[in-house]
């Protein structure tokens, strides 16, 4: 398979990608209001729709795992994506720390949202439960979420640097002096694999962190910040496109 083919089949799945994210979007929220109208709740099958939506994350993660194998380079310039959404790529996709800055965000705006409750002693098992400040001192099996937080960004930061050292010699290989430019381009592969799976340890270790109730939410915020960003990104796209 062809380097333009093996890009070109990643985009198309990409958008059959994001059309099943929506149906599986709405299998979640189904199951999420099934659980809080019932009496006893239903938490085997809010167990399983988070489930669903979380193995619609690990068929991304082959996918692109299997297209860099073919094109690295293609893969970073991701033709499949909005100019706004590759302005805001690190390393060929989201940043990982995105994930506990959007639990953060949630938490507050429900906890705001139903303080009264709160007050009176109500507990929802909702994102509501965890404040900010709670949930930098929830302990989840013997750790904080702020030290599997201060992990990641570390991880992150030495992604950075290997890919800063691997671009400060990537003038060789773009003039076509280097002796070893597969090896380059390999050696290219592995940081990006490095940061997908950064990527998927990492909303795994969220959602470890939280009840099922939680898991929805988050994953609900996450799909739809990720939808909402594409949908206006191409939007912006096209009313580039017809004033040029």
């Amino acid at each position: 398979m062809s380097q333009e083919t093996a890009i070109a089949n990643f985009k198309k799945f990409q958008e059959s990608w994001i059309e099943a994210l929506r149906h599986h979007l709405n299998h979640l929220r189904s199951a999420q209001n099934h659980h809080r109208n019932s009496a006893t709740g239903d938490e085997e099958r809010l167990r399983e729709a988070v489930e669903s939506v979380m193995e619609h994350f690990r068929a991304y993660h082959r996918a692109k795992w299997a297209t860099t194998e073919k094109d690295v380079i293609g893969v970073m310039a991701a033709p499949w994506s909005s100019a706004l959404e590759r302005s805001l790529h690190w390393v060929g996709g989201w940043r990982p720390t995105t994930l506990f800055h959007l639990v953060y965000t949630e938490s507050s705006i429900l906890f705001e949202s139903r303080i009264v409750d709160i007050l009176r002693g109500f507990r929802t098992g909702d994102l509501s439960d965890l404040s900010p400040s709670q949930f930098r001192i929830k302990f989840v099996k013997g750790r904080t979420v702020s030290e599997i937080q201060c992990e990641t960004v570390k991880e992150e930061n030495a992604i950075t640097e290997e890919l800063s050292e691997w671009q400060d010699d990537a003038s060789e290989l773009v003039m076509g002096t280097s002796s070893d430019s597969d090896q380059r381009i390999r050696r290219l592969a592995e940081i990006v694999h490095q940061t997908d799976d950064l990527r998927m340890r990492t909303i795994t270790r969220v959602v470890e962190l939280l009840s099922p109730l939680q898991q929805a939410e988050f994953l609900i915020a996450a799909a739809e910040l990720r939808m909402g960003v594409a949908g206006w990104g191409t939007s912006h796209d096209r009313r580039r496109s017809s004033n040029v």
